[in-house]
């Protein structure tokens, strides 16, 4: 297939359940997470062939509590058939975030007005549950996806990428790392290994029934009314409730400082005597969220930090990173799903384009039309963090936009598939000059 310069897609507008022309690529893809599953989807609209390899043994585990996808990904949701009313009843349903202080004063009330109308629909829910609907997805696309898969070995040439994977010689024409933080492509790519370092925060979060909270007058009117969202904000930590499925569940989170030298993506059952020395001070009604917690359901998550990696794409550019592989977003930024699917929607696009004569191009041109726009969501993360725990916290009720979550339209409001279509001929000149 011959580059298309001009940037029409050829088959642009072919929907998930309609036959795309072949392309005759090959895309293995490492890790069935929101990046690889995204990219398997994309790649099998855009006629590429498919293979995703997941360490993971079982399809149906349901792993993590809340997940946020803005409206640049709820667009890529919606282009799915079926996806949407799939995910609608899961999905918290609120019209604005209650802020409070640390002792429970009312701040400000955010309300998102007319967003989903500027922007379009976003989804937030639990991440096993969003996951299973697109694992589904994909396998009901005919992505082929294998499981318990160990990969132990990458090596690419100019022609061609493979990997070893359970003993077993897998080659393709690229391949996209999208296993995550601990990625074994990430050396492959970089020619080093990057070490993760503390992020200087650790996080308590827990997903669970909210009825023992009905009960309770500290804390009841956070779920018998339906969906509610309410982020508590004090000295160098921040705590963020939200009701689902019409208050019957209930997911919390807090960010707290934490220095200890961890691995990355370390987690373990959380200790409620700890959380609540932590938040001590705190509103009563915060405690008892905690308190009441289940011991099964407490899970304490150590963030730990990456520097932006100078390329996500391989020597002879046959592998690529995608996702959290790429660029672990802090949870603050909310966009670090949303990001790892515009990274698969952008790849399929480029790989569309560019044929198979020209996958490197392919690669190199993703990097160029995603790495800045990346590198400067990750740094709101930062931004948002700071700004709810450095805040002159006396000041606030004179001064609330400081701490209002910002909802720019230049985020929201990108399509990926449009842009990578609409600046491909330009990318594919500048990376081949």
């Amino acid at each position: 297939m011959a580059p298309y310069m001009d940037g029409e897609p050829p088959n642009g507008d072919a929907t998930p359940d309609s036959k795309p022309t072949p392309s005759g690529i090959q895309v293995i893809i490492v890790g069935a997470g929101f990046a690889g599953l995204t990219a398997a989807i994309e790649c099998t609209r855009k006629g590429h062939s498919c293979i995703v390899l997941e360490s993971y043994k079982n399809a149906n585990v349901q792993l993590g509590d809340i997940i946020s996808f803005g409206s640049n990904s709820g667009r890529i949701f919606n282009r799915w058939t079926g996806v949407p009313e799939k995910l609608l009843p899961i999905c918290h349903v609120s019209e604005c975030i209650k802020f409070k202080t640390w002792l429970g004063e009312d701040i400000y009330t955010q309300y998102w007005g007319s967003e989903e109308d500027n922007f379009g629909k976003r989804y937030n829910g639990h991440r096993g549950e969003i996951h299973k609907i697109i694992f589904d997805y994909a396998v009901e696309q005919g992505v082929e996806i294998r499981l318990g898969q160990q990969v132990t070995e990458y090596f690419e040439n100019d022609t061609e990428a493979g990997l070893i994977s359970n003993g077993e010689r897998i080659l393709g024409d690229v391949i996209l790392g999208a296993d995550g933080v601990r990625s074994k492509a990430r050396m492959l790519v970089l020619g080093y290994d990057d070490k993760p370092k503390s992020s200087g925060y650790a996080i308590y979060r827990a997903w669970m029934d909210s009825s023992e909270l009905a009960k309770n007058d500290l804390t009841k009117d956070l779920v018998i009314h339906g969906d509610t969202h309410t982020g508590w904000l004090g000295p160098d930590i921040h705590f963020l409730a939200a009701s689902i499925k019409d208050g019957k569940e209930f997911s919390w989170v807090f960010t707290h400082k934490d220095e200890r030298d961890v691995d990355e993506g370390w987690s373990e059952p959380g200790d409620h005597e700890d959380a609540c020395r932590i938040l001590e001070g705190w509103a009563p009604a915060v405690h008892a969220i905690v308190r009441m917690t289940p011991p099964d359901k407490l899970v304490d998550w150590k963030l730990v930090y990456r520097d932006p990696l100078p390329t996500w794409v391989s020597p002879s550019a046959r592998i690529a990173l995608i996702g959290d592989a790429a660029h672990p977003f802090l949870p603050t930024s909310i966009q670090g799903a949303s990001q790892a699917m515009e990274d698969g929607v952008c790849l399929a696009v480029c790989l569309q384009q560019a044929g198979k004569a020209n996958v490197a191009d392919a690669l190199r041109a993703y990097e160029k039309m995603r790495y800045e726009r990346v590198r400067l969501i990750q740094k709101t993360g930062e931004t948002t963090r700071d700004a709810w725990h450095k805040a002159d916290f006396a000041k606030l009720k004179e001064n609330p936009e400081v701490i209002m979550l910002k909802r720019e339209e230049w985020i929201l409001g990108h399509d990926a598939e449009a842009h990578a279509y609409e600046v491909w001929g330009e990318t594919l000149k500048a990376v081949r000059s």
